[in-house]
């Protein structure tokens, strides 16, 4: 059976019974004026418009696509609407399961399809970045022959994951993370939509605020927490959605934050000073209010980034690295896996010893140069490589450092109005103590004692 024959049965399933079909597949956008959210994307005239044959010039140059944005954005949605649009058979794969074998038989179907029935194939491809360039390198021929118009989605940099090949021939559009009016408009829209809940249930108020804090941004989410919240109230014999019904039907408590207001920077700063405090318990509370209310984990994670530096620092250098890969793998693996993974680097930032002078000591440079204190680069570190510029005595008088014992040479390397300035200042603590050592004999030897 080929792929798009999963993608028919389903669709007639939905067809002799739709309460049998999840909310958010009934309530899939069939043209892009449905589309939620992506509003730049979606411009009179844009490239996606073009792609569907509407505005001047019909469709654009482009024959495949590739769509970089958060989980939850409408990637699956934008091509299941390009397909419909042109009239084109739609094939879906997921790099996670499907290999070159499964391309390959994709792109067989099409040549059939093609040359037996005149009917051109879209192939969704999702999660891309997860191909190995030579399973990209597979799909190259029918990209270029234009046997498929390929529309691929990542959540990861295009640039770093897609082969340069496979971008190049393709057009980029960056998908933007759907904000709560966006979530508020599509919620309401499902409940009053034949496809939808078709007016059976209500959402109480309070109750459509902890749905868009526990969406996270994420259509999908969004959508399957109601159906869960109106199949619940429906059970009851209630016809409106409450906040406890929907907690209990997605088995998660009202965290009050306000991820727009007070409570978001309130409950940021919180987590912040208790890790700078080395209070773990505080720190870990503080986590879970931001994962509970449905936080950005990368918010989190770019925190935990700043923290490791500005206030471990050198007493831990291993502390970046730690918050860096964390970082990494939460976007990588995203919720719910990801909370182990913050809570790691959280407990690590937490009990790690403390230095700020890292953030002291740039914040000292940048205070003296803002001041106009930068001075001439001294004629000896200038650069001496361009023809002329030993005429004009750049490099003479320099000491390579390798050729000295020891490695450092006396030598001055500041501009003389900053000549002999201490910006870093090494605390004691941790792994900076070695530093602090090392920095006065580095500056004793520099100065030639």
């Amino acid at each position: 059976m080929e792929p798009d024959l999963f993608t028919a049965a389903a669709e007639d399933r939905q067809e002799k019974d739709p309460a049998a079909t999840p909310l958010a597949v009934r309530m899939r956008p069939r043209s892009l004026d449905e589309v939620v959210g992506q509003a730049h994307l979606l411009k009179p005239g844009s490239p996606l418009r073009r792609l569907v044959g509407e505005g001047a010039g019909g469709p654009a140059g482009a024959s495949s696509v590739i769509l970089w944005g958060p989980p939850g954005t409408g990637k699956t949605t934008l091509a299941y609407v390009v397909s419909q649009a042109t009239n084109k058979r739609f094939v879906e794969l997921s790099a996670i399961t499907a290999g070159v074998k499964e391309v390959r038989a994709v792109i067989d179907g099409a040549r059939r399809a093609a040359g037996g029935y005149g009917k051109e194939t879209v192939l969704f491809l999702d999660e891309i970045h997860r191909f190995s360039k030579a399973q990209q390198d597979s799909l190259l021929p029918a990209v270029e022959n234009r046997w498929v118009t390929l529309i691929a989605a990542t959540t990861e940099n295009p640039y770093f994951s897609v082969i340069s090949p496979l971008l190049s021939r393709s057009l980029l559009l960056t998908l933007q993370a759907l904000t709560d009016d966006d979530l508020r408009g599509l919620v309401r829209r499902a409940l009053t939509d034949e496809r939808g809940l078709a007016g059976t249930v209500t959402l109480a108020e309070d109750a459509e605020a902890h749905l868009l804090r526990i969406a996270g941004g994420d259509a999908r989410r969004v959508l399957t927490a109601l159906e869960a919240g109106a199949g619940s109230a429906l059970a009851k014999g209630e016809q409106e959605i409450t906040l406890e019904t929907l907690e209990a039907a997605v088995d998660r408590a009202a965290v009050r934050y306000d991820r727009a207001g007070d409570q978001h920077y309130d409950v940021a700063s919180a987590l912040i000073k208790s890790i700078r405090g080395s209070d773990v318990d505080a720190t870990l509370h503080y986590l879970a209010r931001m994962i509970e209310a449905g936080e950005d984990p990368r918010f989190i994670a770019r925190r935990l980034m700043i923290s490791a530096s500005e206030d471990v620092g050198l007493a831990d250098p291993t502390a970046l690295q730690t918050a860096v890969a964390g970082a990494q793998a939460v976007a990588l693996i995203g919720f719910p896996e990801a909370r182990i993974i913050l809570s790691q680097v959280a407990i690590a930032l937490a009990l790690a010893p403390k230095s700020n002078a890292a953030y002291l000591a740039i914040d000292a440079a940048l205070a003296d140069v803002r001041a106009g204190h930068a001075g001439a680069v001294p004629p000896h570190l200038r650069d001496s490589h361009y023809r002329g510029a030993g005429k004009l005595g750049h490099g003479e008088g320099y000491v390579y450092p390798h050729d000295v014992p020891g490695g450092i040479a006396a030598q001055q390397y500041a501009p003389d109005e900053v000549h002999g300035k201490r910006y870093y200042e090494p605390t004691r603590y941790g792994s900076e103590a070695r530093y602090a050592d090392v920095v006065e004999r580095v500056r004793a030897r520099l100065r030639g004692d």
